[in-house]
């Protein structure tokens, strides 16, 4: 899979946490495949509401259970989560905190759900704007958290490194204690990437949840694919 690359750190060792989850997203892609195509053929057989639910259900379901995996691969190895190793490089570009911006998934899904109700329309568009509110507070605590993560580091004489060693392990040791707030960070990103699926599932008739999670699952697929493309391209 373009998904299985195994996690190195600076000095070359594999990192197993890393690895472990790479693997893990590798199994979740391949079961990703499966149930949009049991999605997307429920929609052309027209099946009946009770059977559809059934199936955006296990939708909703398979994606808690990604926000699961990387619950677990947090605690190993927040890095490489945040650096989005385990996506392919044009996700990459649309990273945010280790995942997509729920506010930016909406508006993509949008067209693909029409024809809203009034009460679905206002219903998506503040549940878009929480989502923004939301999404700009978490950037602005990580940009804090940056900001002070450098303040830290650059206490003292940054031209005479070998000063005091005991002040040096003491920054140390402060900026290891602010690292570890990332793992909050992806948390709470993913808490409210779950959170915003479940209340567009919620403003929606399942027909329209199931083309909401068929197109998003397409929009994802065709990011990858143009990964694959562009890393074919011939090169002069």
């Amino acid at each position: 899979s373009d998904q299985s690359i195994v996690a190195t750190g600076v000095n070359g060792h594999i990192d197993s946490g890393a690895a472990a989850f790479d693997m893990e997203y590798s199994r979740w892609l391949d079961e990703q495949h499966g149930v949009m195509n049991d999605l997307r053929t429920a929609l052309q057989a027209h099946l009946p509401d009770n059977e559809l639910r059934v199936l955006v259900d296990s939708c909703m379901a398979h994606y808690n259970e990604l926000f699961r995996l990387k619950s677990i691969a947090a605690k190993a190895d927040v890095f490489h989560l945040f650096s989005g190793m385990w996506k392919t490089p044009a996700e990459r570009c649309f990273l945010w905190m280790g995942g997509f911006r729920p506010s930016e998934l909406l508006k993509i899904l949008i067209p693909q759900l029409e024809p809203l109700t009034e009460q679905q329309f206002l219903g998506i568009y503040n549940l878009q704007q929480s989502s923004q509110q939301a999404e700009d507070a978490l950037s602005q605590g990580m940009e804090s958290l940056q900001q002070t993560l450098a303040e830290t580091l650059a206490t003292g004489s940054l031209s005479s490194p070998d000063g005091n060693m005991a002040n040096y392990m003491g920054q140390m040791a402060l900026a290891m204690g602010k690292l570890a707030s990332l793992e909050s960070f992806i948390h709470q990103a993913d808490n409210l990437r779950q959170q915003t699926l479940q209340q567009m599932y919620r403003l929606l008739t399942i027909r329209q949840a199931a083309r909401g999670f068929l197109a998003m699952g397409e929009y994802f697929t065709r990011l990858r694919a143009l990964s694959s493309l562009w890393s074919a391209r011939p090169r002069d």
